[in-house]
């Protein structure tokens, strides 16, 4: 069964889809929508629609908790992995890495094998012998490493 973050996030996308890359939900009508509380819905926003993962929430202040999700124009493979690199920040989790993956899977920047190669590099088995206090630097260290290989080619040979 899916977790409850994956269902709003896929109903999320498929408002996006639906209306050309723009989505206006109410945070608190979704959240009854899916029986959740509204900061369900604001951690799925700020963890899956992030300006790195090629979107822009908009919150208006007074607009009954209307919140506009705008996905940002479509960028060359090359353009969007340099967006990222340049986005992220010093530490990463697995989680989050997996939250891109599935991002450049969608927007059809990485392959299925890609994915599953840079993942397996990330992932918490590949990292065991990291002390715990430098995991989540070490596994962005890779990841950088990862989509610079992408873009320069020495992973898509």
């Amino acid at each position: 069964m899916a977790r409850l973050v994956d269902v709003i996030e896929a109903m999320i996308k498929e408002m996006l889809d639906e209306n050309e890359g723009v989505a206006v939900i109410n945070r608190s009508l979704l959240a009854e929508k899916v029986n959740c509380v509204p900061s369900q819905i604001t951690y799925v926003l700020s963890t899956r629609f992030t300006n790195g993962q090629g979107f822009i929430v908009e919150s208006r202040r007074g607009g009954g908790g209307q919140i506009r999700i705008s996905r940002v124009r479509k960028m060359d493979s090359t353009e969007y992995l340099m967006h990222t690199i340049n986005s992220l920040g010093e530490d990463m989790s697995r989680q989050q890495a997996e939250i891109y993956l599935q991002n450049f899977l969608d927007y059809r920047i990485v392959t299925n094998e890609q994915a599953k190669l840079i993942m397996a590099a990330v992932s918490d088995n590949a990292l065991s012998g990291v002390d715990s206090d430098r995991k989540g630097t070490v596994r962005m260290d890779i990841f950088k490493n990862m989509l610079i290989s992408l873009i320069t080619g020495n992973l898509n040979r």
